[in-house]
Order: C-alpha cells, then structure tokens, then sequence
C-alpha cells in the first residue's frame, strides 16, 4: 500500500468573477519510508499539493489518499485526530508557540493523544535529545537561534509518531551550513522512524537528500 495515492487531483481557486487552476489533474503515488521533494518556482503549486497531502485543504476535483484512507470521507472531528496522529508538519516559519518553552512546544501536540503523562515526557526527553537540544529544554524560543528553532519544529513533528512528514521550506530560514544540519537531522529521523517525508523547496540542498524528485510547473507535474 502507498503512503501517498493522489489521483486525478485538481484545485481550483475563484479570485472574483475568475476561476483560476492552482493545479491540473496531477497522479503521483508515494511509498512507505520514501523521501520526495516537490520543486518548482514561486506559484506553481507546490504549496497547494502540500496542503491537500495534509488534509489542510481539498480537491476541486480527484482523490487524495493517505495510508489507503479517502480523506474526504472523513469528518471535521476524524479529519483533526487524523491529522494529529498521521502527519507531522515542519514549517519554514517554525510555527512555535512563544509563550511555550522547548518541551513544552515538543509535549503540546501529543495533549491531543491518548498517551500518559509520564509517556508523553519520554517522548518529549527522547526527541530533544535527539535533536541535540537537551540543555535548551526550558528555554523559549525566543532564546534560541533559527536552527535550534527548526530542530525543535522536527522534534514535534517526529514525536507524534506520525508516518507521513510534511516539510514547507524547511531551510528557507536557516544559512547554508545550518540548512544542511538540519537536513541531516531531517534524513537521519527518516533511517530511524521509517515515516514517509515530502519536501516542498527552491533549495538544491533539499534536493539532495532525495531520490525522487517531482516538478511543478503551472500546476501540472513531471517526475525525474
């Protein structure tokens, strides 16, 4: 079964009296554990596609299949356990809660699964320390740099336990030798957990770290 079925996918956005196709009948199908990065410049599509893998929009038309899952089929309430527990996302911008300290930051999605106090400070000790940011534990993010900030943004997104990682630019932010910290961080947790990551990137050095590539361009998709 693949991680990623998508097929015959369409997204149509209506800017006034306009109909404009933001993609066009796009058929990509991604296995379990794959690393995949999607390219292309500003406008082509890679964001949308991102945000229907992660159930944060839908198709006009076509399917989106996630784990063998239909997830238009399910509801608001299912969609939101399911994205909780499926996909981690790891966002160019970081997306930390400032008032939340590290472990805080790393604990807050897991309040949302049915997990144990005392299992839910494993899980946030194992990922800091994995990221190697153990002694920023109590820090808030205001205290760290851009890279320490993005290595938290993974350690959330992997302490989920989801099989499908989502990143949006995840080096946009970061220098050049920050960036490649983190994609080594990114490929090693992808050896270790097995889950399937989907890069979305203007950065070589993403690319780099990925068999497949997929490039968009005015919505519509090519492999190489």
């Amino acid at each position: 079964m693949n991680s990623i079925l998508i097929e015959n996918v369409s997204k149509n956005y209506t800017l006034g009296k306009v109909e404009v196709p933001a993609l066009k009948n796009i058929n990509l199908s991604v296995k379990h554990g794959e690393i995949i990065c999607l390219m292309g410049p500003s406008g082509s599509g890679k964001s949308t596609l991102l945000n229907l893998i992660g159930a944060l929009d839908s198709p006009s038309n076509g399917e989106v299949h996630i784990n063998g899952e239909n997830i238009a089929s399910l509801t608001d309430r299912a969609l939101s356990k399911f994205r909780n527990r499926t996909l981690g996302f790891i966002f160019q911008s970081f997306n930390l809660i400032p008032v939340l300290s590290v472990s805080e930051n790393i604990e807050y999605p897991l309040l949302m699964q049915d997990i144990s106090s005392s299992e839910r400070k494993n899980r946030v000790n194992e990922y800091i320390d994995a990221v190697g940011l153990t002694p920023y534990s109590n820090r808030n993010p205001d205290e760290l740099s851009g890279g320490q900030r993005q290595r938290v943004a993974i350690a959330r997104a992997l302490a989920t336990h989801p099989s499908i990682i989502i990143a949006d630019e995840p080096t946009a932010n970061l220098d050049h030798k920050t960036g490649k910290e983190v994609m080594d961080l990114i490929s090693s947790m992808n050896k270790k957990s097995g889950a399937t990551v989907i890069f979305a990137t203007h950065d070589p050095i993403v690319s780099n770290y990925t068999k497949k590539i997929i490039r968009l361009k005015d919505g519509e998709i090519s492999e190489s």
